[in-house]
């Protein structure tokens, strides 16, 4: 299954692939205060991979809080986050928000409340290897 999403403006975009037809999507819905404050919702397929581009470099920020294992990508001019990414043994991880995805069936979506909060880094790092879509992609539009 192909995954089409972006920011509201467009700028960044993702098309994320399954890697196959899944049953349900899991929606996790992080406790973080970064996440509750953006209305974070994010998924991943540790089978799939994602390909994300940048229309305009000059609005794509980048934004880390806490441990600073996580990346943020924010569109400066719409305000949108649609992926976070994470650097684990020289490879690039990632979830994206169900939030920034286009025309997903919303019952596919498995929404659960999560919490990473007593997670140390190396555990963090471990469990982003094991569960976020491992293969990432940047390309720029321009």
């Amino acid at each position: 299954m192909l995954i089409d999403g972006s920011c509201h403006c467009g700028n960044i975009a993702f098309r994320l692939d399954w890697g196959g037809n899944p049953g349900e999507i899991p929606a996790r819905a992080c406790d973080c205060s970064f996440c509750v404050k953006h209305g974070g919702v994010w998924t991943s397929s540790p089978g799939g991979s994602l390909e994300v581009t940048v229309r305009d470099a000059r609005y794509h920020q980048q934004y880390e809080f806490g441990t600073k294992t996580a990346r943020f990508h924010v569109c400066a001019r719409c305000g949108v986050v649609p992926l976070a990414t994470s650097e684990i043994d020289g490879a690039t991880h990632a979830v994206v928000s169900v939030n920034a995805m286009n025309g997903v069936d919303p019952a596919l979506f498995r929404r659960v409340g999560t919490s990473f909060g007593s997670e140390n880094v190396a555990g963090r790092l471990a469990r982003r290897s094991r569960s976020w879509t491992p293969r990432v992609r940047f390309t720029n539009a321009a």
